[in-house]
């Protein structure tokens, strides 16, 4: 790899953006795409009277409920380095989606509303990077309104999380009697609600303000001033290191809605935040900076542009450069495709992309070729990368086309959400008849819409409960085993399962028949 394209790999920083719904995520977003000078000004994501909604938001359904319901990547340059943002949804039915995203990514950054500390979607996913040896960055948010201690959130974050924490901030009162932030690594003090020729004031050797200020005398000032003095003797101490190994978290404080301490926040982020790592395959660690292109499918999403009926696999590059028009190995099938129709994002704005680099992600326009976790390189043809997860389904909904006439448009949206890996597909034994698994409620709602939005296509859809899927070998079947509390049915690849109603149902069944082998994905 020649020393430029190296240099160019080294300035990528590729991260997600996680947090339970409702701490600001969306909106922390659109305030760093702000400063990445991407638009011009950031939709507030509950303002749908004003018809502003948040950028990164693009699908339908998102924009008339004011949450993310689905990853969008977004990418634009920083102080010489190229940022991708994959804001991923908050909510818990779309935790499959998050997870893969996760797989995707060099770090994350996690924010926590000050009010409500780490909710319990926040910690799953915070499990999920630490699986990973992902670095985390925490910014607190919602600082201008009154929420728990700052010493508090971080004892909570240490003890609810068990990891490290080093402010690089300090808030200098909270809510209405918020004042500023004192920052620590930049030794400036970030006044709130200031003009802006005024909103930083350098500090002096002993922490205190060069300039006379009347924030000098506050007692809030002098509050977060012997609160630093207890982290600087009590706290933990800052390690470059740990932060790289996903050991100890940088925190910030500050409100994205307030556009307070966002900036402050990327900057660092930037300094710190890791360049692409080598990725685990089947021929050992993929190096970024390997002579050949490579990279694996973590998203597909069908109708990002409705008028085209469009379908674009979202693809990680893992190493080497990308050149439009180059020839790659899907290894899945062996297939030689040639990379002609690739896109870059910012939500749902596109537009024709010719080069990247590991690090990047890139859209391609997808015909059928793809499914998730694919792998494409023109290098080793036998190239693999680790699996990606995917969760066994606990919701069940016999689904079928309202009108028969338009049995085509109800195919081909079933197969086409499908294959985007939010919702199973399943079908009765013999009759097969439709049969949809999702992990929540919420993304039986998303299907039905979009059916209707997208397919145009009616549907009926009869819940048949929570059930338990467990997946037999085919030598197993026996269809006398189908019952109503075990019911056979198959998967979208054939493959041979039950639903079963309980858990004391699976056990019954395996009293009865220890030797078929139940299994189940995650």
């Amino acid at each position: 790899m020649s020393q430029d394209l190296h240099k160019e790999v080294q300035s990528r920083k590729t991260f997600a953006i996680i947090s339970h719904p409702d701490a600001g995520k969306t909106t922390m977003t659109e305030q760093l795409l702000l400063f990445g000078g991407v638009i011009r000004s950031a939709g507030t994501v509950k303002g749908k009277k004003s018809g502003k909604f948040a950028t990164s938001d693009w699908m339908e359904i998102e924009k008339q409920r004011g949450i993310s319901v689905t990853s969008s990547v977004m990418q634009f340059d920083y102080e010489g380095s190229r940022i991708n943002i994959l804001d991923t949804p908050g909510h818990s039915d779309f935790s499959e989606d998050t997870y893969r995203t996760l797989m995707a990514v060099d770090s994350a950054v996690m924010v926590i509303d000050a009010a409500k500390g780490i909710e319990a979607q926040t910690m799953k996913l915070f499990k999920v990077c630490r699986m990973r040896g992902i670095p985390i960055f925490t910014f607190i948010n919602k600082m201008d309104r009154q929420g728990k201690m700052p010493l508090e959130l971080l004892a909570e974050l240490e003890e609810v999380l068990g990891i490290e924490s080093y402010p690089m901030n300090w808030p200098i009162g909270m809510g209405k009697e918020l004042m500023g932030l004192y920052d620590r690594y930049h030794r400036v003090v970030e006044q709130y609600r200031v003009p802006e020729e005024d909103r930083f004031l350098e500090l002096g050797e002993e922490g205190d303000l060069k300039a006379a200020n009347p924030l000098q005398d506050s007692g809030y000032y002098q509050q977060a001033l012997e609160e630093i003095m207890l982290l600087d003797e009590a706290g933990n101490e800052y390690d470059e290191q740990k932060i790289q190994q996903g050991e100890l978290t940088p925190v910030f404080f500050g409100s994205a809605l307030a556009n307070f301490g966002v900036e402050t926040f990327l900057r660092t982020f930037v300094n710190f935040a890791p360049a692409p790592s080598a990725h685990e395959a089947n021929v050992g660690n993929v190096e970024a900076n390997e002579n050949y292109f490579s990279g694996f499918v973590f998203k597909i999403q069908a109708n990002m542009n409705p008028a085209h009926r469009d379908r674009i696999a979202f693809v990680r590059i893992c190493s080497g450069e990308f050149d439009r028009g180059m020839s790659v190995t899907l290894t899945r099938t062996g297939k030689a495709i040639k990379l002609a129709n690739s896109t870059q994002f910012m939500a749902d704005d596109r537009e024709t992309l010719n080069r990247a680099v590991a690090g990047d992600i890139i859209g391609l326009y997808d015909t059928g070729n793809y499914q998730i976790g694919d792998t494409i390189t023109n290098g080793p043809k036998q190239l693999q990368f680790e699996k990606l997860p995917q969760f066994t389904p606990e919701l069940f909904m016999k689904v079928s086309a309202k009108n028969v006439m338009k049995q085509k448009h109800f195919h081909k949206g079933v197969e086409q959400l499908v294959q985007e890996g939010a919702i199973q597909l399943f079908k009765t034994w013999r009759l097969e008849e439709y049969i949809i698994g999702a992990v929540g409620q919420l993304q039986f709602e998303v299907f039905e819409h979009r059916m209707r939005n997208e397919y145009n296509s009616e549907i009926i859809m009869e819940p048949i409960g929570k059930k338990i899927a467990r997946w037999i070998r085919e030598e197993d079947v026996d269809e006398k085993l189908s019952t109503a509390r075990s019911m056979l049915v198959k998967d979208r690849f054939d493959q041979p399962l039950f639903l079963f109603e309980n858990e004391f149902a699976v056990n019954w069944f395996k009293d009865k028949n220890p030797d078929i082998e139940l299994t189940s994905l995650l």
